[in-house]
């Protein structure tokens, strides 16, 4: 019979898989918002106008979500890694500090998304 697995090492285990899986994602979300904006453009299309177009579209609105959702989780795991490997801050001080910058990128994304989508502005 083998020995559990410490908590710890499944922590640190599924923040990797987290990692990954959102590099994932920011990887197809970064191909097809940068391929639009090539389309828009190429198209003579103004900021103006797209913006135009965007708003009040459902389903941009929830493409920009999930981008933002990836990109906050995405940078606050790979800020943490930075933190203790280069600074040597590890501990529920780094835990608090970290969570504290993904949720407000998170805050200021949807934020974002909002006003260029049509919710509430």
């Amino acid at each position: 019979m083998s020995a559990p697995i410490p908590r710890e090492l499944r922590r640190e285990v599924r923040l990797w898989a987290a990692q990954r899986a959102t590099a994932a994602v920011l990887a197809f979300c970064v191909v097809v918002h940068l391929a639009t904006i090539i389309y828009a453009v190429q198209g003579g299309l103004t900021a103006a106008e797209i913006l135009a177009r965007t708003r009040g579209n459902v389903a941009w609105a929830a493409f920009y979500v999930v981008f933002v959702f990836a990109a906050a989780v995405h940078s606050a795991i790979g800020l943490r890694t930075i933190a203790a490997e280069w600074a040597g801050w590890r501990g529920s001080s780094a835990e608090v500090a970290i969570m504290v910058f993904g949720a407000t990128l998170t805050i200021l994304g949807l934020r974002a998304v909002a006003a260029i989508f049509g919710a509430g502005g």
